[in-house]
């Protein structure tokens, strides 16, 4: 009797907890699989964030470490030696080797497909390599195979291959992203792998725009001015804690995607200090409904930056020298920019988001571009028919007049 009261009790805590924190529940949904390599990309992004900050002042700073990890992940599976080990630590995928980074790459890709009827959500990937330069078979097919990626061989001389590529990406961000590719293509470059990220979810319940008011807002340069604050007052999961005050506003009909809302109780910069996939991991299980007032800025954004030093920063400058070691991929090879461009929006309605990294890999050495020729037989001339594995000429002759 005594133990079946102890599991009765058992149970009566989880039905209490589900009902008062649906959002934990749904986080431990996703399968096993993917969640390693999740924790990676969030470590990679917090870290990211924090030195874009520092960087950027007081500007607004918005990153997908989805997107940003996918592309170097494609990257990384070329990177050989010490080039290797420097992606593998920046990425946070020590522990990890690198089948199962592309088999939980492939299992992740897969996994936000069609996350909710109300959400929108879809991640694409493509390879563009140059024409007339060779490349590793088994790396292609690597990214093909595990990373859904489109591989397409393209003339970078002609003045068209930019905007092939930008085709691509306005296509896959809903013409949010109209570009990342500039014309004309550096004669240097051999390729580009590109991710692109797209979401768009209403919340599973809409703000009421009769509610959106101008309110104060003190930005960080302590001016404070007037903006469009919308309104909502419900149950939601919310966490406080000592520096900060948190709400989870979900989207669609089975809450499995939310948007977390932090405001420290002191300043962004103190908070950001201890965030790290640590402190974010238990944040996560600590969340329960709670009835209160969510007064939220509206507001849309548009956000761009070159990442070669951040991520050099981060230890992945050895990525970035001639002497980079990118064999898997082809010989002489080195990263030669990572370009990042997001989009947010956010409104009564719910939230469209979209995000793009194009990682460019350039040749480390001089490369002989295949040369152009005109020829035209217009006078006498000499042929020969040859077997080449022997190097017997097997016919000869001169020809005056045909």
């Amino acid at each position: 009797m005594r133990r079946i009261a102890w599991l009765a009790a058992l149970l009566l805590a989880g039905i209490s907890y589900l009902a008062l924190a649906p959002e934990a529940a749904l986080r431990a949904a996703p399968p096993q699989p993917a969640r390693s390599l999740s924790h990676a990309h969030n470590a990679f992004g917090f870290k990211m964030l924090k030195l874009l900050e520092q960087s950027e002042g007081k500007k607004n700073v918005f990153i997908s470490p989805s997107s940003i990890a996918l592309a170097l992940s494609m990257v990384y599976n070329g990177a050989r030696g010490p080039t290797q080990a420097a992606m593998q630590k920046t990425l946070d995928l020590d522990g990890m080797d690198l089948a199962q980074v592309n088999q939980q790459s492939l299992d992740l890709i897969n996994l936000l497909k069609n996350p909710d009827p109300k959400v929108q959500l879809a991640v694409a990937d493509s390879v563009w390599a140059r024409k007339g330069v060779s490349f590793r078979p088994d790396f292609l097919k690597t990214v093909l195979d595990f990373y859904q990626a489109q591989a397409t061989t393209l003339d970078f001389r002609t003045p068209g291959a930019a905007a092939t590529i930008n085709a691509w990406v306005n296509e896959k961000t809903r013409g949010k992203i109209p570009t990342i590719v500039e014309p004309p293509i550096p004669p240097d470059m051999v390729m580009y792998l590109i991710n692109a990220v797209y979401f768009k979810g209403s919340w599973t319940t809409a703000f009421d725009k009769n509610l959106t008011e101008q309110r104060t807002f003190t930005p960080a340069s302590g001016a404070a001015e007037k903006r469009p604050l919308m309104k909502q007052h419900g149950w939601l999961p919310y966490l406080e804690t000592d520096d900060f005050q948190s709400v989870s506003l979900p989207y669609g009909s089975n809450r499995r995607l939310a948007m977390y809302v932090f405001l420290p109780k002191k300043d962004l910069k103190s908070f950001l200090a201890k965030l790290d996939d640590g402190a974010w991991d238990s944040w996560m299980q600590r969340y329960s409904n709670t009835e209160g007032t969510i007064l939220l800025p509206r507001f849309k954004m548009e956000y761009e930056k070159e990442l070669r030093g951040t991520l050099t920063q981060l230890g992945m400058g050895e990525a970035f020298q001639d002497g980079a070691d990118l064999s898997g991929i082809g010989p002489g090879l080195a990263i030669s920019e990572v370009k990042h461009k997001t989009y947010v929006d956010v409104n009564e309605e719910g939230t469209e988001a979209a995000a793009v990294t194009s990682v460019g890999v350039h040749a480390t050495a001089v490369r002989v571009e295949p040369p152009t020729f005109y020829m035209e037989v217009n006078r006498p001339f000499l042929f020969a028919i040859r077997d080449n594995q022997t190097g017997e000429v097997l016919f000869l002759g001169v020809v005056q007049n045909p």
